[in-house]
């Protein structure tokens, strides 16, 4: 059981990177500022919800420009670092049969500390945005267009 929870990490991991990985490849003409978000949230209400935008900086990040990447989603570069360390480290217990980090990626403090940092990201995020657009813009943004 944890050996399939591993691979399935280690896959999710890799898949988490290699997808904005051709996105970037197919990205001609910036197409990907300007196309619809494929989040259900934002589809519904027209705003972000606080993981939107992450595929986007990821995109930006490896094309480096990391102004871009951290404008679509703070977290974005460290999404990078995170599924690499994560690949590693599963890979390093699947082979030697030993767990490694399980005290801090099963902490509640940092599970807490995480939490309060996204909220308030992302009540940072919704006030900048109702700020920076109109009221046809945000319904723009959704399926009510």
């Amino acid at each position: 059981m944890k050996r399939q929870r591993k691979i399935l990490g280690i896959i999710g991991a890799v898949l988490t990177l290699v997808i904005p990985f051709f996105l970037m490849l197919h990205n001609q003409n910036n197409h990907l500022e300007t196309d619809q978000s494929l989040c259900p949230f934002k589809m519904l209400t027209g705003f972000p919800c606080p993981g939107c935008g992450i595929t986007k900086s990821l995109v930006y990040f490896y094309e480096g420009d990391l102004y871009k990447s951290l404008y679509y989603h703070i977290l974005g570069p460290f999404v990078v670092l995170f599924c690499v360390v994560t690949i590693f480290v599963l890979l390093a217990e699947l082979f030697t049969k030993k767990e490694y980090f399980n005290g801090i990626l099963y902490n509640k403090k940092l599970a807490y500390f995480l939490a309060c940092f996204l909220i308030c990201y992302q009540i940072v995020r919704i006030t900048y945005f109702v700020e920076n657009n109109t009221c046809d813009s945000i319904l723009k943004e959704s399926i009510w267009k």
